[in-house]
């Protein structure tokens, strides 16, 4: 493998020593990585890191998700480029919901509140509250090392984090009251976990890949219990594998929500849906359908 010269490395240099380590795409991190050094010393131990087989969001720092650079801290789940499938699809919901009910019965008199369960560095928490403006966003991971990152992130929209197991340790003043439940619960069967790329097996924390023997063990315990927080018309949000989608739909169903699923091929993301039914009578937030549109953005070449 070739190695860095001691001067101050030039991108082709960089690009070449990623590449020989088995770098996809070498050149684009290549420049990220010079960017991020501030001196020849920095720019090496950056692509050496690389090169030994860290994920690049740790090197640098951070994670680019929807459009927002989110700090990530080594030891903790990297927020995936499918999982913005997941905001866009809440965001579309909200505001298609929005318009539904019309500004006279107080659609927009007081912040979407927003939680976002397994948050790990809080991505899509953040995400929502910088699409919808206006939001109170609460972020729960039961890894503290993710808790402690989350805040650094969370606390830029105004938001709260809590360390523990899903509900538990949120507010019991949320109850009834969550207008999107987003969850980035872990689904990889465990049997399926040394299958992982090393990236993700060897740097990123197991509580935050491993799903039980079906990969759906947190998120039925999500579903269970989501109908208790959800307001009128509120959704929840699941991330799951496509296989997975009809299981995680009928447990959806059977908590009483009402379930709807979204595919989008190009990431490879499927996010089920359940929303909270809402009272004939009133005028709460409808509950709409999913749509399927596929957003254009390059997956990750990692899987959860």
């Amino acid at each position: 493998m070739p190695s860095l010269p001691s001067a101050f490395p030039s991108l082709p240099a960089v690009t070449a020593r990623l590449r020989s380590a088995g770098c996809v795409f070498a050149e684009e991190e290549a420049r990220l990585l010079v960017r991020a050094a501030p001196a020849p010393d920095d720019l090496t131990a950056l692509v050496e890191r690389r090169a030994a087989g860290v994920p690049l969001e740790h090197v640098l720092g951070w994670a680019g998700f929807c459009g927002l650079r989110i700090a990530v801290d080594p030891g903790v789940f990297v927020p995936r480029r499918r999982t913005e499938f997941l905001v866009r699809q809440a965001v579309a919901l909200l505001r298609s919901a929005r318009r539904s009910v019309g500004s006279a019965a107080g659609a927009r008199a007081r912040p979407t509140v927003v939680v976002d369960l397994c948050c790990g560095s809080g991505a899509i928490g953040v995400a929502l509250a910088a699409a919808l403006g206006r939001a109170e966003v609460h972020a729960v991971d039961i890894d503290p090392a993710a808790a402690r990152c989350a805040l650094r992130n969370v606390a830029g929209v105004g938001g709260r984090v809590y360390e523990g197991d899903l509900y538990r340790p949120l507010p019991a003043g949320l109850r009834g009251r969550v207008d999107v439940l987003a969850a980035g619960a872990p689904y990889v069967p465990t049997g399926a976990i040394g299958l992982l790329p090393a990236e993700a097996r060897l740097h990123e924390p197991r509580v935050a890949l491993d799903g039980g023997a079906d990969g759906l063990d947190v998120a039925r315990r999500v579903i269970a219990e989501a109908p208790l927080w959800l307001a009128p018309g509120g959704r929840l949000m699941v991330e799951t594998s496509e296989r997975q989608a009809p299981r995680a739909a009928e447990a959806v169903a059977r908590a009483g929500l009402t379930p709807a699923t979204a595919r989008s091929e190009e990431l490879d993301a499927t996010v089920v849906v359940g929303t909270r039914p809402a009272p004939a009578s009133g005028h709460p937030v409808s509950s709409g359908s999913a749509s399927s549109s596929s957003p254009r953005s390059r997956s990750s070449t990692s899987d959860r």
